[in-house]
This record gives structure tokens, C-alpha cells and sequence, in this order.
């Protein structure tokens, strides 16, 4: 597990997830001409309210199912 600092509309927040979620994730990112930052905001804004679910959740499960459109 390994802890990271982001930052979501100007404000800073530390996300721990496994090192493989962190890979995917920039993978995810420079695929898609992002920096990590800007991938876990649009994620981040996607989920709705912090009611709907952890922010590590939310990562998680867009990884899972970024890879389940590549096996699609």
C-alpha cells in the first residue's frame, strides 16, 4: 500500500491504494495525455458527492473497469 499526495482543484489530498492500482493509473493517464492529477480529479468529479464512496474506492473500481473494456 502506498500513500500518494494529489491535487483536486487546488486542494491537496493524500489517496493510499496497492502499487498496482498506482501503475494502472498512470498508465490510464499517459494514455490518455493526462497527468495523474488531472485523471484522479475527472475520476473524482465523476463519483458525484464524497457520500458516494471513498475517493481509493472510486480509483479502484475505474481501474477494474478500464481494464474490463480492454479485454471487452
Amino acid at each position: 500500500m502506498r500513500k500518494r499526495s494529489v491535487t483536486i482543484d487546488g486542494h491537496r489530498t493524500s489517496i493510499s491504494l496497492e502499487d498496482a492500482f498506482w501503475a494502472e493509473l498512470s498508465g490510464i493517464a499517459r494514455a490518455r495525455s493526462l497527468s495523474l492529477n488531472a485523471l484522479v480529479a475527472e475520476i473524482d468529479h465523476a463519483r458525484g458527492t464524497p457520500e458516494a464512496g471513498n475517493l481509493s474506492s472510486a480509483l479502484r473500481l475505474y481501474v477494474l473497469a478500464e481494464l474490463k473494456k480492454g479485454r471487452g
